[in-house]
C-alpha cells in the first residue's frame, strides 16, 4: 500500500498500522538551526529518544566536505556508502522524520529523491505527533545491517551556482524563496557573518514557517493550494542554504508539483560571490 494516496506525508496512523511491515525503515534526522547547540543537541536527542528501529541522519555530516558551504550533496559513492551503512537501500520504504518541523525531515527526504529513491516519506508533526498519538518511543540504539543501495541520480531535482544564474533571466522558471521576509527584503541580517541579505532577481519570498500550522503538522493541502496560487512553470526552491528550500519543495509536492528542484548552495552560495546580483524589496512577484 502506498502512503496517504502518494502524498509524500504519512500521518501518525499510518505509521501505526504499518509499523511492523518489513520493508519500512525509520529514519530521525533532527537538526537545529542554532549552530551554537546543534553539534551535540541533535544526536544527543536521539540517543535519549527516538522511534524504535530508527537511525539517525545527521545532514551536518552527511555532506560534501571539500567545501565550505554548509549542506551541499555529496558524491553519489559518498552519500551511497553511508546510506548502505544505515541499513538502508534496494526495496525499503523509508519514512523520516524529525523533532522540529520538517527541520531537516525534508532536506533528507529530498536528498533520497535525488538519489532516486521513489518510496521515501516523511512522517507529519514528527516525533512530538508521533508521541502525542501514543506511540513508542526508546532510548535502544539499532545496530544496522548493511543493505545495498542502487543510486539513480535525478539531476531534475537540483540546481547549481550556474544553472541559477540562467534561472534568473528564464521567464519560464519561477524562484521560490523560503527564508524569513526580512532577510529576503534585506531589511534583516543574515545569520551567516559576511552575507548581505536580499533575494535573487525574479525571486518570490514564500517563509517555510508559513506553511506549517500550529500543531507542528503540514498545513492541509487546501490551505496550501492558497499559498501557492498563481505559482506556475517550472519552480526552483531556495533558501540560506538549502535546509528549508526542501521544506517548500515538500509542501509542493503535496499540491501536485513533485518535480521540484533545489538549489543546492542557495542563499550562502549565490551571496557569497560578489559577481551574482542581489535585490532588496518585496521581489518581482510579492513578498510573503
Amino acid at each position: 500500500m502506498t502512503p496517504m494516496d502518494e502524498s509524500p506525508l504519512v500521518s501518525t496512523a499510518w505509521l501505526q498500522a504499518n509499523f511492523d511491515a518489513p520493508d519500512i525503515r525509520l529514519v530521525d534526522a533532527t537538526w537545529y538551526l542554532d549552530a551554537a547547540t546543534r553539534e551535540t543537541s541533535a544526536r544527543a536527542a536521539f540517543d535519549a529518544e527516538h522511534i524504535p528501529g530508527a537511525v539517525f541522519f545527521d545532514i551536518d555530516e552527511i555532506r560534501d566536505h571539500t567545501t565550505d558551504l554548509p549542506h551541499m550533496m555529496p558524491s553519489t559513492v559518498s552519500i551511497s556508502s553511508k546510506v548502505r551503512k544505515m541499513g538502508l537501500g534496494d526495496g525499503n520504504r523509508l519514512v523520516i522524520y524529525d523533532r522540529n518541523s520538517f527541520m531537516a525531515s525534508a532536506r533528507v527526504w529530498w536528498m533520497f529523491r535525488v538519489l532516486g529513491q521513489e518510496e521515501v516519506f516523511v512522517l507529519d508533526g514528527g516525533l512530538d505527533a508521533w508521541i502525542e498519538a501514543g506511540g513508542a518511543v526508546t532510548d535502544e540504539l539499532t545496530i544496522p545491517v548493511e543493505r545495498h543501495f542502487t543510486p539513480r541520480v535525478r539531476g531534475d531535482l537540483i540546481r547549481d551556482l550556474d544553472q541559477m544564474a540562467t534561472a534568473i533571466n528564464n521567464p519560464a522558471k519561477t524562484i521560490l524563496d523560503a527564508r524569513p521576509s526580512g532577510r529576503f527584503t534585506g531589511e534583516a541580517p543574515e545569520p551567516r557573518a559576511g552575507l548581505p541579505s536580499g533575494h535573487m532577481p525574479g525571486a518570490r519570498n514564500i517563509p517555510a514557517a508559513s506553511l506549517i500550522a500550529e500543531d507542528g503538522r503540514m498545513k492541509s493541502p487546501e490551505a496550501l493550494a492558497q499559498i501557492f496560487e498563481g505559482i506556475s512553470g517550472r519552480i526552483i526552491t531556495t533558501c540560506g542554504s538549502g535546509v528549508t528550500a526542501a521544506t517548500l519543495a515538500l509542501a509542493l509536492a503535496t499540491v501536485g508539483h513533485d518535480d521540484v528542484a533545489v538549489f543546492d548552495g542557495s542563499w550562502a552560495e549565490w551571496a557569497s560571490n560578489q559577481s551574482y546580483p542581489i535585490e532588496t524589496g518585496a521581489g518581482a512577484h510579492g513578498g510573503g
